[in-house]
């Protein structure tokens, strides 16, 4: 479905990812887990054509996408929920969600897929009316799943969706990551909750300063004793 390869990135002087090969596999969920600055968001943003590579190529079910607008990414089936949500607050969270199907044209499936959004966040649904800027910041969080999900996409990308929630929400998050994938849309997340992304994931990547290090199922590195020290708080196991 998707593949990176060779993939660079530039930031002035500083070379953000350094050839980055890695694939998404239809219907998988892949995270991408690593310490701060080591370039996890540059690849999203690089995917959701947001940041222009300096090398490299990102094929979408075979075909080139490197460096295309913004808008010609979303239409194509990928949707990016950006770290910190982004939502708008001064819109309702009606509104918010009309503005994630804005590329579409199908009016009914949009409707269907609205109320599929609030059958899977019914907290959205009784809020439907209120401004966004008043809701707490896992409704927030919601919200910004839901409004990626009204672009109808087949690659679901989420930049940190745990940040900052308390960890009962964070929890919940993650089982509707969960769901969603079950209900057929591929998942690329990236997660500082390590612990948390590896156990849903069918296979993950390591970044560590532009440049993938590690890479296996999601049960093999919760085992491997590199990334417990590092990413999970957790001494190796003794020999």
């Amino acid at each position: 479905m998707l593949r990176l390869e060779g993939l660079s990135v530039f930031y002035g002087g500083i070379h953000a990812l350094r050839g980055i090969d890695m694939e998404v596999a239809d219907g998988k969920i892949i995270t991408l887990i690593g310490a701060n600055g080591a370039g996890k968001s540059t690849m999203l943003n690089s995917v959701a054509g947001l940041v222009k590579p300096s090398e490299g190529r990102i094929l979408w079910n075979g075909e080139d996408i490197a460096g295309r607008d913004a808008r010609d990414i979303v239409r194509r089936g990928l949707s990016l929920i950006p770290e910190g949500r982004r939502v708008f607050p001064n819109l309702t969270v009606d509104e918010n969600l009309t503005l994630g199907a804005y590329s579409r044209k199908d009016k009914q499936a949009v409707r269907q897929d609205r109320e599929r959004c609030f059958a899977l966040f019914p907290r959205l649904k009784e809020r439907r009316r209120q401004h966004a800027g008043t809701l707490s910041g896992g409704e927030q969080q919601m919200l910004a799943v839901a409004r990626g999900l009204m672009a109808s996409p087949k690659l679901l990308m989420l930049d940190e969706p745990s940040l900052g929630l308390a960890p009962l929400i964070a929890k919940m998050i993650f089982e509707i990551i969960r769901e969603i994938n079950q209900n057929g849309v591929t998942i690329l997340l990236i997660e500082q909750n390590a612990r948390s992304a590896l156990e849903i994931a069918d296979y993950a990547y390591v970044l560590e300063t532009g440049v993938i290090t590690l890479q296996n199922t999601g049960a093999s590195l919760l085992k491997d004793d590199n990334v417990r020290k590092a990413y999970l708080g957790e001494e190796a196991e003794p020999a």
